[in-house]
């Protein structure tokens, strides 16, 4: 009998649940995703990748257990990001506390670890630097240095 009192609530908690998520009204508008990115200060900075150098979904990350620090990011205006993607154009990812600058490593097989074909909107891009040492870890503030583009602030994640 008290089996048969557990079940008759349960049933009854689960069926408002249900009945009160098919009643929330949807929005009208989506609602647009927010422009911060975890390696990126704030939606300003943001806002400011984007309409400058054309890029978003900026990301620096620790890979390969710590060895390799990638620089990821989105193109959202081809033209402006020409400068990412230039064979002519040394990238630098520079530790901001110690100053001490990671290059993109050369792999005898593979070539630079980075793309170089012309950038395309909508699509994601990255290069990687070396991190032998370990010296940058997540948290840590750099800049990347690419040509005359500068980024700095980056967190490390």
């Amino acid at each position: 009998m008290s089996d048969v009192l557990l079940r008759v609530p349960t049933r009854m908690l689960l069926t408002c649940a249900l009945v009160g998520l098919l009643t929330i009204p949807a929005s009208a508008e989506p609602t647009q995703a927010p422009l911060r990115y975890n390696s990126v200060k704030n939606d300003r900075e943001a806002l400011l990748l984007r309409r400058l150098w054309g890029i978003d979904a900026v990301h620096v990350r620790s890979t390969a257990s710590g060895s390799l620090v990638q620089f990821s990011y989105r193109v959202v205006n081809a033209d402006k990001a020409k400068i990412l993607n230039s064979k002519d154009a040394t990238p630098y990812l520079v530790d901001e506390q110690h100053g001490l600058a990671l290059q993109v490593p050369v792999m005898e097989q593979v070539g630079q670890l980075r793309q170089v074909a012309a950038p395309q909107n909508g699509r994601d891009y990255w290069m990687a630097f070396s991190n032998k040492g370990k010296y940058l870890k997540p948290g840590n503030h750099v800049t990347l240095i690419v040509g005359n583009l500068r980024i700095s602030g980056l967190v490390v994640e």
